[in-house]
């Protein structure tokens, strides 16, 4: 199981590099929920089989790798975008960023003081590198649809981590977790709608006009 969670992890680390790199809306929401299904996976890998576990793994893959996914490629289809065209920072240049972020993640990760069964898992260093680069995306992208994959990925940082508490964690907790991600999205997918209504674009520099 400790093999299977960190193999999990690396190629969670691998879509994060893709996401930053990809200017295709589509393959974008596809790599997230990818990664989704990945952490679905995750409490059982790390915590083996049981009726917490499998409901963990089974409403994080229903919505982390189906429902959300699903209505972010409806949206695209509806408001006709395929692509990020003009990010605030280049595709280059947030790899790079992306890179440093992850060797940063792993670097600290060795000077936490971690419980011995923790020492040699990659949850922690995972953890943050996924978060940091959902913050990047969301600074970095000005395609509303972009900036909430952002927000998923960020969810997906704090996920990684939770699953280390896994068995403490209440289950309300949990599925509290998930449903102000679907609540979220769900308001994101909203206001999308409202902007492309008025202004025919989702580049989130067009609410400047809506001041006043």
């Amino acid at each position: 199981m400790h093999g299977l969670s960190n193999l999990l992890l690396i190629m969670v680390i691998l879509l994060n590099f893709f996401t930053l790199g990809s200017s295709r809306l589509g393959s974008c929401i596809r790599a997230v929920a990818i990664q989704g299904a990945l952490l679905a996976l995750l409490p059982v890998a790390a915590h083996g089989w049981s009726w917490h576990t499998l409901l963990l793994a089974g409403g994080a893959f229903a919505m982390k790798g189906v429902l959300i996914p699903w209505v972010l490629l409806r949206t695209i289809r509806e408001v006709r975008i395929r692509r990020e065209i003009e990010p605030l920072i280049g595709y280059i240049p947030t790899m790079m960023l992306g890179a440093l972020i992850t060797s940063g993640a792993f670097i600290f990760a060795d000077y936490l003081p971690l419980l011995p069964e923790h020492h040699g898992d990659l949850f922690i260093p995972t953890s943050l590198t996924t978060l940091f680069v959902g913050f990047l995306l969301l600074m970095t992208r000005r395609k509303a649809i972009t900036q909430v994959l952002g927000y998923l990925v960020l969810e997906n940082g704090i996920f990684i981590f939770g699953i280390l508490l896994a068995e403490a964690m209440p289950m309300m907790v949990e599925a509290g977790v998930l449903l102000d991600l679907l609540v979220g999205v769900f308001v994101m997918g909203i206001v999308m709608n409202q902007i492309n209504r008025e202004f025919s674009t989702l580049n989130t520099e067009r609410l400047s006009a809506l001041k006043g």
